[in-house]
């Protein structure tokens, strides 16, 4: 097998009296997108920074494709891509010229032309990044991330305050970049981003991972009971069991034609999540780095 891209054994660091990663051990494959999951101060900001050689850790170890990111030199530098939350300072420039500044950072950068379409910016390349809406600006952040060619990507909330539309059209350009066999390591709060775009999920708390697995098995999801509904003189009736096909076949026999609003639900990716941090949230959030 091949080495992970990330690779983290025993990883910790205290801020104070707090410590915001406790001895956590995680791998990232190759070519996978994998979302880390966790409420405010869980340790995922941290441990991202880590990643991405911005932080010291205080111990454990870590790889991020095969060198340790603590104290990285340039060339491992120009492997990852990173896209912060939120960037500015670039506002009287234009797309175009942002990128071809940062292309000239790499040896082998993306064309900027390529960029700007993979990334749908190629009708506003020559306008000013003041004139961008909030959607436009985020994906010239994707553009950023990726002009240098990244092996691995950071996506640090990358759909915060998207409209429906403008997330779904995100979704189809991190896609993109996944079926071209970009890693890419993806912290969000949206659960339906998790679900729709990872392949596996990590779920953090407390700096501890609490949870692995692909987002349709996490948490034993697959397993768990189902709840059927239906309508039956005039109320709402529901019933919790582990064979649904054969509470179906029974409503099918007792109803001559279509179940009235029959519905068959299992624990949504929401439900899992909520119950998997539940013994660790509790109060406000620590004031120190999440």
């Amino acid at each position: 097998m091949s080495e992970p891209a990330i690779r983290i054994r025993g990883l910790s660091k205290t801020y104070g009296q707090h410590r915001a990663v406790d001895g956590l051990d995680l791998d990232v494959r190759c070519g996978e997108v994998f979302a880390l999951l966790g409420p405010n101060g869980a340790g995922k900001t941290t441990t991202v920074e880590v990643l991405e050689g911005f932080r010291d850790r205080d111990a454990g170890e870590v790889s991020v494709l095969g060198t340790d990111p603590q104290g990285a030199p340039l060339a491992w530098r120009e492997r990852i891509g990173i896209v912060l939350q939120s960037s500015g300072g670039l506002d009287l420039l234009t797309p175009r010229e942002v990128l071809r500044t940062t292309a000239r950072c790499y040896r082998q950068p993306r064309e900027v032309d390529e960029v700007l379409t993979r990334t749908g910016l190629q009708e506003k390349a020559d306008e000013r990044i003041s004139g961008l809406s909030g959607g436009q600006r985020r994906r010239l952040d994707v553009a950023l991330g990726i002009v240098g060619r990244p092996e691995l990507l950071f996506l640090d909330e990358p759909t915060t305050g998207f409209d429906p539309q403008a997330r779904r059209d995100f979704w189809g350009l991190i896609r993109d970049l996944a079926s071209d066999g970009t890693t890419i390591l993806l912290t969000t709060h949206y659960l339906d981003e998790a679900e729709h775009l990872a392949d596996r999920v990590g779920v953090i708390a407390a700096g501890r991972l609490l949870a692995l697995d692909t987002p349709a098995a996490l948490g034993g999801r697959q397993s768990q009971e189902a709840t059927v509904s239906w309508e039956e003189d005039g109320v709402r009736r529901s019933l919790r069991t582990a064979t649904p096909t054969a509470e179906l076949l029974a409503l099918a026999a007792r109803f001559p034609g279509e179940v009235p609003e029959l519905t068959v639900t299992r624990p949504s990716l929401e439900d899992t999540y909520l119950a998997l941090i539940a013994p660790h949230v509790s109060g406000e959030s620590a004031q120190v780095p999440a």
